[in-house]
């Protein structure tokens, strides 16, 4: 090559170095690099680099693998883990109606990003359901059921604080029909079917759910035993409420009695109807706990893959109390000061009466279940019931996978029932759920690794929602805007 040609060359080299610093450029993006990411199924996955583009996961490589420029933005993430963003897959924006204007706050910060409401006024819950979507980078991802499907008499029909209206009260099959209709048509994801239920009744839902390509979940009917109800084709279970009847030696003897009972001779209210056969035969049941048949229930359970949300914190909340310790009432510092005053001074109320030992007798045998069917492979999701009975929103949901952990599950286990395994339920896995390529950027920066110690789910440094990267002075300022919903948002 002639001289003159040779020295042209350099120099063209020499200017596209200059204009093109050394590694890769991702515009209109933000790198997160040299973090370890915590896979819900494959576990840990150190040294990587995860590109943030559009609200996506654009692109996750190893850290040696790549090359970035600096005129990227990049965001150090040595020595910190990447997860999946939670669900809390049983809560309710309903249950106290003054407390939903702070929740979004409230779950974002503890790094909930999606939610799955389980009962409320379907004009109530709607509306947080079309506020997330109209602020996915400012909300969790909301999914609801409308209200409970209950027979009559129905459990919350709204006369006590204790059962807010969060139900129907449902006749004939003409009239599930209509309301199962009008349902479907304001876009609910999921149907709730509820314990005051006549067979018929629970019979017409599934069958209208099943038509109209629905999963419906529920507490068993107090009419129908656990197989029955599985078998017509139950998608989830929430508490494993009513379990234990199905699991006794004299089950059968049990559901005659219940269904005499539920004829309400006596014209109870549903709640009042429903404690009553509590009382009467829960303990009763465990009394005769029979392991030959809880083992025929299980199998049911996982041959029909009936999914589980057992809200485990709700059920040891009646004889622990750890809504009395220090720690747990640290988050009521992000409540309105109304609702934590009130929850204090319930609370107060409460310790100052013995935990019955019916209380402990229910909450261990629960625990045991629940096990039980982990080790039976039935899929379970981690949802709370918050915020009933002081359950913090978002702060509940870590104490669930620390109760997980407690009746059996691996720490990863745990984190697949708050991340993957409600993406798969409602056929969001291909959104949500992992770090790949394409997902949705929900995902949460934790300073501590959670499979070595699942209390590490707490340690939040960051909450990335659909791409919108908020660090831990963001989430300070979502926690004091939880506590006074009026302070405006946009200063950071």
């Amino acid at each position: 090559m002639e001289p003159s040609r040779l020295l042209s060359t350099f120099l063209i080299f020499v200017i596209f170095i200059s204009c093109h610093p050394k590694g890769e450029v991702f515009e209109e993006a933000y790198c997160i690099e040299n973090i370890s990411i915590i896979d819900p199924e494959k576990g840990l996955i150190e040294n990587q680099t995860v590109i943030v583009k559009e609200g996506k996961i654009h692109k996750v490589v190893p850290s040696n693998q790549i090359q970035l420029s600096a005129e990227n933005e990049i965001i150090d993430g040595t020595g910190k883990f990447l997860m999946p963003g939670l669900w809390d897959a049983h809560m309710h924006f309903a249950y106290i109606e003054s407390l939903a204007p702070s929740m979004f706050d409230l779950f974002l910060a503890y790094g909930i990003t999606s939610v799955r409401d389980t009962g409320g006024r379907m004009e109530f819950v709607k509306k947080w359901k079309d506020a997330s979507l109209a602020n996915p980078t400012e909300a969790p991802r909301v999914m609801i059921a409308g209200p409970l499907l209950d027979g009559t008499p129905n459990v919350y029909d709204g006369r006590d604080p204790g059962h807010p209206p969060l139900s129907v009260r449902l006749g004939s099959e003409s009239e599930i029909e209509k309301k199962v209709n009008e349902l479907d048509s304001l876009g609910i994801d999921f149907l709730k079917a509820y314990e005051m239920l006549s067979i018929e009744q629970f019979m017409t839902i599934m069958r209208l759910a099943k038509e109209k390509g629905l999963k419906v979940t529920g507490h068993i009917p107090l009419s129908m035993d656990v197989i029955s109800a599985s078998n017509a084709g139950l998608n989830s279970m929430e508490h494993i409420r009513n379990v234990e009847f199905s699991f006794a030696s004299n089950a059968d003897e049990l559901l005659l009695e219940r269904r005499k009972i539920l004829e309400n001779e006596e014209h109870y209210e549903g709640a009042a109807l429903r404690t009553q056969i509590h009382q009467m035969q829960r303990i009763k049941a465990i009394d005769n706990y029979d392991e030959k048949k809880a083992s025929e229930v299980l199998e049911i359970l996982a041959k029909n893959d009936t999914w589980q949300i057992p809200t485990l914190t709700l059920a040891k909340a009646y004889s622990t109390r750890y809504f009395a310790d220090a720690d747990w009432q640290e988050s009521f510092n992000a409540l309105p000061d109304t609702i934590a005053t009130a929850w204090e001074n319930e609370i107060g109320i409460i310790m100052k009466e013995p935990v019955p030992s019916s209380g402990h007798q229910y909450s261990k045998w629960f625990l045991n279940i629940v096990g039980k069917m982990h080790q039976a492979d039935i899929p379970i999701m981690a949802g709370t019931d918050s915020p009933i009975f002081f359950l913090t929103p978002g702060r509940s949901l870590h104490q669930e996978l620390a109760l997980l952990v407690e009746v059996g599950l691996t720490p990863l286990e745990a984190i697949k029932t708050a991340t993957i395994n409600p993406a798969k339920y409602f056929d969001l896995d291909n959104e949500i759920g992992h770090i790949e390529e394409n997902m949705w950027a929900d995902m949460v920066v934790l300073d501590a690794n959670p499979l070595e110690n699942i209390a590490n789910t707490r340690r939040i440094s960051a909450v990335i929602k659909q791409g919108k990267f908020l660090d831990r002075k963001a989430l300070d300022k979502l926690l004091q805007c939880a506590r006074n919903p009026e302070i405006k948002k946009d200063s950071f």
